[in-house]
């Protein structure tokens, strides 16, 4: 279920580099989280106009509960902190956010400022902001299959992968364009079934250092890239078929 043009894009992002940013300047880590509050904004602020329609952003991984309780205390105070000084700017913009991921384990208080700012952004049509919250992608299609499995829903591989699809997809789609900043090169658990044919791009660049320019470069990327989804270059295609034709007919030719 890939994203059609009319639709716009989804793009996700793995906000990364945040402590080393901080680190390199001698700062304590959450002055980088701190920091990569405003990237947050620029690039939220330039998405519709880049063609993005859904933007995932990967604020808070079930993994990232292993590093220092102050550190953790301080990512959920931040984020608590941009929903509520945010809300009537993303209002302003048409974005609607949506918060996933597990809820059960979160701070009251961002709880808080998620429910009141999903309920204030609803109506936005510009945008479908997602913000990964305690999010573990294992653990989303687990639940998912453990769903389905309930519901009587696991007749066949077939049918587990449509349901499986239709759960998943239900939020946010297939991802066309996954960036992950900071130098590092892997998916970290994160949209791991929606990005199956994601277009990725990775970038040096530490998260609190991009701007504006840098998701129009990624963009530009994405559009200069040839997806098949399995199939054959467009300019290929008139040729495979040629072949294929030929090769029927030498295998009529008595």
């Amino acid at each position: 279920m890939q994203s059609e043009a009319g639709e716009g894009l989804h793009v996700a992002i793995i906000m990364d580099g945040n402590g080393r940013w901080a680190a390199r300047r001698g700062w304590p880590r959450v002055a980088g989280h701190r920091a990569g509050v405003a990237a947050v904004r620029r690039v939220v602020e330039r998405a519709p106009e880049l063609g993005i329609a859904r933007m995932t952003l990967y604020a808070f991984s079930s993994d990232n509960w292993r590093r220092p309780a102050l550190e953790v205390r301080s990512i959920f105070s931040l984020i608590a902190a941009y929903l509520r000084i945010e809300r009537e700017r993303l209002k302003e913009v048409g974005a609607r956010l949506e918060a996933i991921g597990r809820r059960d384990r979160l701070p009251r208080l961002l709880l808080r400022e998620i429910e009141q700012c999903e309920s204030a952004t609803a109506g936005g049509r510009r945008l479908h902001l997602r913000v990964a919250v305690d999010y573990s992608s294992r653990e989303a299609i687990a639940r998912a299959a453990a769903e389905l499995v309930g519901e009587g829903g696991m007749h066949s591989h077939e049918a587990l992968e449509r349901g499986l699809a239709a759960v998943l997809h239900a939020a946010g789609g297939d991802v066309d364009l996954l960036i992950r900043t900071g130098g590092e090169k892997r998916l970290s658990d994160f949209l791991l079934w929606e990005s199956a044919y994601a277009e990725l791009v990775f970038t040096d660049r530490m998260w609190p250092d991009f701007d504006e320019t840098d998701l129009e470069a990624a963009v530009v990327e994405f559009r200069r890239r040839d997806r098949r989804f399995g199939g054959v270059p467009a300019a290929n295609a008139e040729t495979a078929a040629m072949a294929a034709e030929l090769s029927g007919a030498a295998l009529r030719t008595p």
